[in-house]
């Protein structure tokens, strides 16, 4: 194992109406709160009405920005941002998925400067002080709720990039597994999905680790056993929860330690996807990854092998990615571009692009054949 810090300062509020103490938590930083929320389901679903009763109760008051879209852009940041600088708010309160805590992260650094926010992913700029930021999660997928990266598209660059830094860590983030019974079942898959790639792009990371490989080997197994199951019954509130721990497990560093780094490589290549086409990111895993497995299957046979000896009792490289891929099929995620009606024609545009965002692991390196080969695995 290489030497690590572990280091995770974000208090997890986990269980039924946790939601009831985030008027008091929040209010410790300050009574002017930037309220940062989607396109409308937290209306809907009623847990905006159940926040602002509690920012109310707690004498709070709220500024907000909605319309945070799936695939976060820059702009929507910026332009919060410019209203958290005007209104001079005392904290941030995301109410939402991975898109809208991580459009929060850039947001809570963002609002102490006077330069855009894209200053950040380009390494112009490095965050000073940050506004205290407080998460209210509706969908497990990301783990952005604990762990301090945002991922933000740039439309006018033509990237989509990912940042990390120790003030993008949530304060406190809230995690009630009623909140996520609303989700529907596709975006419930997608979810799925997405724990299960950053399960694998920390275990195919540089660096040999043991116990943090069982984790992965966990988290894994939790998501497959109980994954079907929930599709099945949206509304089970312990399939629920099962699901919402295992994506906080899989990206809070609880499954890096010990290592040099996590590969990160087939999510480079789904960020591309989801730029061009606006393909939902868990989707985009779906699809990438079985065919990332069959480019690096000789490179990586040992630790496919290992995975396969865990969760499918065989050895056999060719059969656990197998496994792998009729797993995304049971769950009803795409695993293919054709699945998302995207053909031949776009596969120079899909290179062009992979090309432009430098997409690649940290571990196993994707050289321009092997952006061809993956285009022609994934087709």
């Amino acid at each position: 194992m290489e030497n690590f810090i572990a280091y995770n300062p974000t208090a997890l509020h986990f269980g039924k109406d946790v939601v009831n103490q985030l008027g008091t938590t929040i209010t410790q930083f300050g009574k002017k709160v930037l309220l940062v929320y989607g396109k409308g389901s937290v209306k809907r679903s009623g847990l905006y009405d159940r926040v602002m009763a509690q920012l109310q109760s707690a004498g709070a008051e709220v500024i907000e920005y909605s319309g945070i879209k799936s695939n976060p852009l820059v702009k929507d940041v910026d332009a919060a941002a410019e209203l958290g600088r005007k209104h001079q708010v005392d904290a941030i309160l995301a109410v939402g998925g991975g898109s809208t805590i991580d459009s929060a992260k850039i947001i809570s650094i963002a609002i102490p400067v006077n330069h855009p926010a894209w200053d950040f992913y380009e390494g112009k700029a490095k965050p000073q002080t940050s506004i205290p930021l407080v998460a209210v999660l509706t969908l497990a997928a990301t783990g952005s709720e604990m762990n301090p990266f945002a991922v933000l598209q740039n439309p006018e660059t033509g990237r989509k990039d990912g940042y990390g830094h120790p003030l993008l860590y949530p304060k406190h983030s809230f995690l009630d597994p009623q909140n996520t019974i609303s989700v529907p079942k596709n975006y419930t898959a997608y979810g799925i999905a997405d724990l299960i790639a950053h399960s694998f792009e920390n275990y195919f990371g540089a660096g040999e680790t043991t116990l943090p490989d069982r984790f992965v080997f966990g988290i894994l197994a939790e998501a497959m056993e109980y994954g079907p199951q929930l599709l099945n019954n949206l509304t089970d509130y312990t399939l629920r929860e099962k699901i919402m721990y295992a994506a906080t497990m899989a990206l809070n560093g609880l499954t890096q330690h010990g290592k040099k780094s996590g590969d990160w490589g087939v999510h480079s290549i789904g960020h591309v996807l989801s730029l061009l086409y606006d393909i939902p990111h868990g989707a985009s895993l779906s699809i990438a990854y079985p065919a990332w497995f069959k480019l690096h299957k000789e490179k990586a046979a040992v630790q496919i092998a290992k995975l396969g000896k865990n969760l499918f009792g065989t050895e056999d490289v060719d059969k656990t990615i197998a496994g792998f891929e009729d797993f995304f099929k049971k769950i009803e995620c795409p695993v293919c571009l054709s699945e998302v009606n995207i053909g031949k024609q776009e596969h120079d545009k899909i290179f062009d692009y992979l090309v432009l965002n430098k997409a690649g692991g940290a571990n196993y390196q994707l050289s321009e054949e092997d952006y061809r080969k993956i285009i022609r695995l994934m087709a």
